[in-house]
Formats: C-alpha cells, structure tokens, sequence
C-alpha cells in the first residue's frame, strides 16, 4: 500500500527570507501610504460663513506676500531669539557660559536690540496672519493625516509667537497681573517652542516660498485700491515708527520722539531711571539705619566696614550705562571703592575671584547674584556710593550698591549689605 506524500513536503521551496532592511523599508511604505491616505470628507453642510466657498474676497493676499512677510518676520524673530537667549544665559550662567566685562555698553546693544526687533515684529505678524487667515478656513480642514500634523503645528507656532510677543510687551510696561507666571521662564521656553515650530514650518514651506519669489505675481487689486507694494510698504513704515518710538529709551537723541517708551534717559532720581524703589524693596529703614555695616568675607578672614570706612579707601570714578531687560538705558557717572580691592582686602586674588553680593532686601529673586570673574578684576566695577557726585538716592541704592559693566541692571544689586569674595580656580 502506498501512502499519500505529505502535503507539507509536497509545496515548493521557500524563497530565502528577506533582510531586516528590506522588511523596514516596505513597512515604511505601507505607514507612508496611510499617512498620506485621504481622510474622509466632512458633511458639505458644515460649509457656511467663512467655511464657504470664496468667502474672502480680497486680492491682496497672494504667495508671494505671504512669503515677503513671512521672511521678514523670520528674520526678526531670529534676531530677537538671538539676543533674548543671550540675555538668558548672562542672568541664568550655565558652567560652560562665559560673558565679558568689556565693551562696556555691549549688553545696551544686544538687549536694546532685542526689544526694538521685538516690537517691530507686533505689525509683522499682524500682517502675516491677516494674508494666510483664509487658510484657517480651508476645506476640507485635514485632507491627510500629514496635513492634519501640519497644521498642528501651524497653531502651535502661532500660539507660542503671540505669547512671546504679548509678554514681552507686558513685561516691557512691567504689567504683571495677566501673568500668574514668572515672566523670565515662560518667555524663555515658548521661545524654543516658537523657534523649533518656526524652523518645521519653513522645511515644509520653503518650497513654496522659493517658487513664490522666484516669479512676479500681478497686482490684481481693485482701481484705486491698495496695492500689495503699498501694503508692505504700511507694513514696514508701522514697524519703523513703532521702533523710533521706543528706542529712545536707549538711544538719547531719539528720547523727544520716544511716545511709547516706557522709560526715558535722564527721567527718575538723579537723572536715572528705577523699576524699583527702597520704599517697594523694603528696605528704606535698614539703608538708613546709623548701624549700617557692609560684611566682606573671604576665606581666611571677614571685614565689616561702615560708611565712612568705605569712604576712606581708594575712590574711583567710572562712567557706565544701567542697562534693563526692558530694553531701556541710561548712563550715569559713578564713584565708589573697585570690587578687586575689596576681594584683596580680604586675601582673595582679584584677578580669579568671584564675589557673591547680597542686597538688604530678605527677599526677591535678584536679591543677589554672582560677579564672575572678568567683572570682578575689571577696575570698572565698583561698590558705589556716589551718583553725578552726590551721595546714591535710596531708590539707586543708598548706602553702597553694585555698578559693573557690561550687565544687566537687574544684577546690579542695590543697598548691598555682605560680600562673599572667593577664588574660582
């Protein structure tokens, strides 16, 4: 009797198996065919007001003006980030950061740079928004999965630049009710999220933008209409007058046209500005107090020294801008005893020292701060206590305060009560 063959060995031979690439990459195909796959349309009767078909009407928006506003907003976006990030690194060091002392006014620039790019880029967006503000509307509102990711991210870059600019602008009037946050960390990160969504959205979009530029659309307004030349052009003049109107809180001859800055060189005490006063501080009855003594230690002995020891070491004259994070400056000319020979006084070596100043304030978050080394062996920074030849005003920090160059003035602590000087190597 003979038996049926297996049916097992009966089928013809396998192929040899396929490698592990080849498995990914058909995987990947088949996730790319479903991310791209269409998604089913919505009901058509969702489709009314500003969903309908040629609900907006106007001819003024084009590629080619989307993408004109949407470089120039790049590229002031970029500047701000720039600047804001270095601003963010001097007031928060990590290890590896390093800040010189010298030029001087260096810190004036890039902070004043990054308000004025700051403002100047409110009319930018607000134009650019405005020319892709169909787009909100388009129908169907996700053709594909990918395009439904795509424009995720699109609200998220828009969301993140509103906030930077609506804070920045609150932070600048020093309005801080609508913010129940500390401004300094929400600002710094929906910066990154600003800047990494803005760094996705031109991937995707620079193809469009490069045939956009590439060719010349015709300027299809209505006779007598606006021309998309003459809104750019609105454009620009509205981000140069709202420059010229703040920046002359930093730049003195601007100061007469200066209508929206909140800050203006040679107004306050003195002839300077102050964002915070002794009374708000509280700290106007221990500056006054006749047992005032100013604490220097360092690690191998500790020197109290009243007014009038201070006033008895070597005096020194510098001229140096107090310079915000709210983009405004002004110079004063200041005399005091150099913090090199204060660190000497106490055995420290002035050219690798680091001091740790702390205010009479019992709190607050720049109650102190830590001079690094280039600012503490500079002989322009000063424990001050004179202003334009007169003693300090207690809003600038009577008895002794700290002026350095090169910083911003929230780390230019004010009725400074103990020194802690110690070598950094």
């Amino acid at each position: 009797m003979v038996r049926d063959a297996d049916p097992d060995l009966s089928r013809k031979p396998a192929g040899p198996p396929r490698s592990l690439p080849a498995r990914l990459a058909e995987l990947g195909a088949a996730a790319n065919r479903w991310v791209r796959a269409p998604l089913p349309p919505p009901p058509a009767a969702l489709r009314r007001g500003p969903l309908r078909r040629d609900a907006f009407d106007s001819r003024l928006r084009s590629p080619r003006l989307t993408s004109l506003l949407g470089l120039a907003l790049a590229v002031a976006f970029a500047v701000c980030f720039l600047t804001g990030l270095i601003s963010h690194l001097i007031q928060h060091p990590p290890a590896w950061f390093w800040w010189p002392s010298r030029p001087v006014g260096l810190y004036r620039v890039t902070q004043g740079l990054h308000v004025a790019t700051g403002l100047a880029s409110v009319p930018l967006l607000g134009a650019k928004l405005w020319s892709v503000y169909p787009r909100l509307f388009g129908w169907p509102p996700a053709r594909t999965l990918v395009h439904a990711v795509e424009r995720a991210g699109v609200a998220v870059l828009v969301a993140a630049a509103l906030f930077q600019l609506f804070s920045g602008i609150l932070n600048i009037a020093r309005w801080y009710t609508p913010m129940p946050f500390f401004f300094t960390a929400g600002h710094y990160w929906s910066a990154w999220l600003a800047a990494g969504a803005l760094m996705a959205h031109l991937g995707v979009k620079l193809p469009i933008v490069r045939r956009a530029l590439a060719r010349a659309t015709p300027d299809r307004t209505r006779p007598g209409g606006l021309t998309r030349r003459g809104l750019l052009g609105a454009v620009g003049a509205a981000a140069g007058v709202i420059t010229l109107a703040t920046a002359g809180q930093t730049v003195a001859p601007l100061a007469p046209v200066a209508l929206l800055a909140p800050r203006r060189p040679g107004t306050g005490p003195q002839g300077l500005p102050v964002n915070k006063t002794a009374a708000g501080a509280g700290v106007r009855d221990a500056a006054f107090d006749p047992g005032y003594r100013l604490t220097i230690a360092g690690p191998a002995r500790t020197v109290s020294l009243d007014l009038a020891g201070l006033a008895a070491l070597p005096q020194h004259t510098v001229v140096l801008p107090i310079s915000c994070v709210e983009g405004w400056s002004s110079t004063g000319t200041w005399t005091g005893v150099r913090l090199r020979d204060l660190a000497a006084l106490v055995g420290v070596d002035p050219e690798h020292a680091e001091a740790y100043v702390e205010s009479l304030e019992a709190r607050g978050r720049y109650r102190a701060t830590t001079v690094p080394p280039p600012h503490v062996r500079d002989p322009y920074t000063l424990i001050a206590l004179r202003l334009g030849g007169e003693v300090l005003h207690p809003d600038h920090g009577y008895p002794a305060r700290l002026i350095a160059p090169n910083r911003p003035g929230v780390l230019q602590t004010k009725w400074v009560a103990r020194i802690t000087a110690r070598s950094a190597s």
